[in-house]
C-alpha cells in the first residue's frame, strides 16, 4: 500500500512542505503596507539593523515606509518591550531583499512558517511512530488558517512558536536518551554487586543543553517564552523520577529532586539565560539604547552592596524592570481584544488588515469589494482540536500515556499562564504559540481512531482542506466581494 511504501516516506513530507511553502509564499508581499502591529515591528527592525538598537520614527513613517522611504528613522531611542531576536529576523529578511520591498518585511516568518511545519512533522514521527501520522500532523498545520496568516505577517509570535517547539523536540529526545543511559548505568553497578539506593547524575545531556537553547531563543524574542522553559523543567524533573521508579530504585523522588534536578537546571538554565543576554549585544555594543546611559544619571545608580555592578548593567536591568511593568499593566482596549478563556472557542479572531473598495476602486470590479487579512484559524480543524484536548485530558487520567503527558505540557506552557492575565489586552493570535500542541493532539486522536472509522478520517481532511479553500483569501488579502466576506462571519465575533 502506498500510505506505508518506502516512497511515501519521502514523498508525503515533500509534498506537505511544498503545500505549506506555497500557501505562506504566493503573493507574500499583498498588500504593500505596515498591517497590524507591523507598524512596530517591521520599523523597530529596520532601525535596530542600522543603529543597533531600535529607534523612534517620525509621524507618517508607515506611509514613508511603504513608499520606500525607509531610511528616515531617528537617531532617538525608542521604548520597546519585546527582546530583539525576533526583530533582528526580520531585518536580516529586509536586508537580503531591500527595506522597500513589503515581502521582504514577511519572508523570515514565512519561512519559519515552513520550518515549523517540517519540525512538526519530525517531532510527530517520533512521538508516534507513524509516518502517516507525522503527514496527518503537517498536513494540519500547513492548510490552517491560524498559522498561515501569523507566517504572511511580520509579528514575532511565529518565531516563538518555532523556537518553543524546537525546544519540546529537544526534551522528547532527552526522554530516551536519558532512560536508556540511566539503564546502563544501573546495570553496570548492579554487575558489580552493588544495589544503588539513589541512582547516577546524569550530567551528560546533550538534548537538554538543546532545550535551554532553544527556550533561551523563545525568550529573546518574547518573554512568554520563559513559560515553556519553567514548564518543561518541571517536566524533565518529573519524567525523570519516573524512569528511577521503574528502574526499581528506593528513593526515586529525593534522587531525582534532590540529586538529578540540581543538574537539570544547570544543563537547560544557564544556556538559557546566556541566549537571551546575548540577544541583547546591541543594546550593550552601542550607547544610543533606550536606558543605555540609566546608571549614569544623578541619583540613579545602586549604592551599597551592589555598588560594584557595571553601569550597563544595571541600566539594563532597569529597562528590564520597565518592560515588566508595562506588560503587566497593560490594559489598554482594543476592538480585536480576545479574552484567553475564550482563545479555544476561537470567538474573536484578530483583524489583521481590512480594505473596502467601491465599484472601480481598487481594482473592484463589483458594487463593493473586500480584502481581509483575518487571524481566523480553519474553524474545523480548532474545534476538533479543542475536543481532541479534553479528550486527552481524561485519557491522561485514566491511561496514563507519555505520549498524552507531554503534548499536554505543551500546552500548559503555552496557555494556562495567559490565564494569569484575565485583564490584560491579549489577542486570539497569541494561540499560535501553542497551535502545533493541539494539531498534535488531535493527530493523537486521529490516529486513535484510524483503525476504526478510516473513511471518517478521510471525510474529516477532506473537508478540512475544502474550508481552508474557502476561507484562504480571507487570510491573504485576496479581493472579493463583499457579500462573499460576509459569508465568512459564521460568529458574531468574527466582524
Amino acid at each position: 500500500m502506498f500510505l506505508t511504501s518506502r516512497v511515501f516516506r519521502w514523498a508525503g513530507p515533500l509534498a506537505v512542505t511544498l503545500l505549506a511553502a506555497v500557501l505562506r509564499l504566493w503573493n507574500l508581499g499583498r498588500p504593500h503596507s505596515l498591517v497590524f502591529d507591523e507598524t512596530f515591528y517591521v520599523k523597530d527592525a529596520w532601525s535596530l539593523f542600522n543603529n543597533g538598537y531600535e529607534s523612534a520614527w517620525p509621524e507618517g513613517a508607515d506611509a514613508l515606509f511603504a513608499a520606500g522611504q525607509t531610511d528616515v528613522f531617528l537617531a532617538d531611542p525608542s521604548f520597546v518591550v519585546h527582546p530583539p531576536l525576533g526583530k533582528w529576523l526580520i531585518a536580516l529578511g529586509m536586508a537580503f531583499g531591500g527595506a522597500e520591498h513589503s515581502w521582504a518585511w514577511r519572508i523570515a516568518t514565512a519561512l519559519i512558517g515552513v520550518l515549523a511545519v517540517v519540525l512538526l512533522m519530525l517531532i510527530a514521527r517520533k512521538l508516534f511512530g507513524s509516518t502517516l501520522l507525522a503527514v496527518i500532523a503537517g498536513f494540519l498545520l500547513a492548510i490552517d488558517g491560524n498559522a498561515i496568516v501569523m507566517s504572511r505577517v511580520a509579528l514575532l509570535d511565529n518565531f516563538v512558536m518555532f523556537f518553543a517547539l524546537l525546544g519540546f523536540g529537544a526534551v522528547l529526545l532527552d526522554r530516551a536518551w536519558h532512560a536508556t543511559r540511566l539503564a546502563a548505568r544501573l546495570a553496570r553497578a548492579r554487575d558489580t554487586g552493588r544495589e544503588p539506593g539513589w541512582g547516577p547524575v546524569l550530567w551528560w545531556r546533550p538534548w537538554l543543553l538543546a532545550a535551554g537553547l532553544a527556550f533561551g531563543l523563545a525568550c529573546s524574542v518574547k518573554w512568554s517564552g520563559i513559560y515553556f522553559l519553567a514548564a518543561f523543567g518541571v517536566y524533565v524533573v518529573v519524567v525523570d523520577a519516573l524512569a528511577r521508579r521503574r528502574a526499581g530504585l528506593p528513593f526515586w523522588l529525593s534522587a531525582a529532586v534532590l540529586k538529578q534536578a540540581p543538574a537539570t537546571f544547570l544543563l537547560i538554565v544557564p544556556v538559557a539565560v546566556a541566549t537571551y543576554l546575548a540577544s541583547w549585544t546591541g543594546w550593550f555594543v552601542t550607547r544610543g539604547g533606550y536606558y543605555r546611559d540609566w546608571a549614569t544619571l544623578p541619583g540613579s545608580a545602586w549604592s551599597g552592596a551592589l555598588a560594584w555592578v557595571p553601569d550597563s548593567v544595571q541600566s539594563f536591568w532597569h529597562y528590564q524592570v520597565a518592560a515588566y511593568t508595562y506588560h503587566v499593566g497593560l490594559s489598554t482596549p482594543h476592538p480585536y481584544q480576545a479574552n484567553p478563556l475564550t482563545w479555544l472557542f476561537l470567538t474573536r479572531p484578530t483583524s489583521m488588515y481590512y480594505r473596502g473598495s467601491s465599484l472601480g476602486e481598487n481594482g473592484c470590479d463589483v458594487t463593493t469589494c473586500s480584502e481581509a487579512i483575518t487571524g481566523i484559524a480553519n474553524p474545523l480543524i480548532w474545534w476538533a482540536a479543542t475536543a481532541a484536548t479534553f479528550y486527552l485530558v481524561y485519557r491522561l487520567a485514566r491511561y496514563r500515556e507519555w505520549q498524552v503527558g507531554l503534548i499536554l505540557m505543551g500546552l500548559v506552557a503555552g496557555y494556562l499562564p495567559w490565564l494569569m492575565y484575565l485583564n490584560r489586552t491579549v489577542f486570539q493570535f497569541y494561540t499560535i504559540a501553542f497551535e502545533p500542541y493541539l494539531i498534535l493532539g488531535l493527530t493523537f486522536v486521529i490516529g486513535f481512531l484510524l483503525p476504526r472509522a478510516r473513511w471518517g478520517v478521510l471525510g474529516f481532511l477532506v473537508a478540512a482542506t475544502l474550508i481552508s479553500a474557502y476561507f484562504y483569501p480571507l487570510w491573504t488579502g485576496i479581493q472579493t466581494p463583499f457579500q462573499f466576506w460576509q459569508l465568512h462571519i459564521w460568529l458574531p465575533g468574527w466582524r
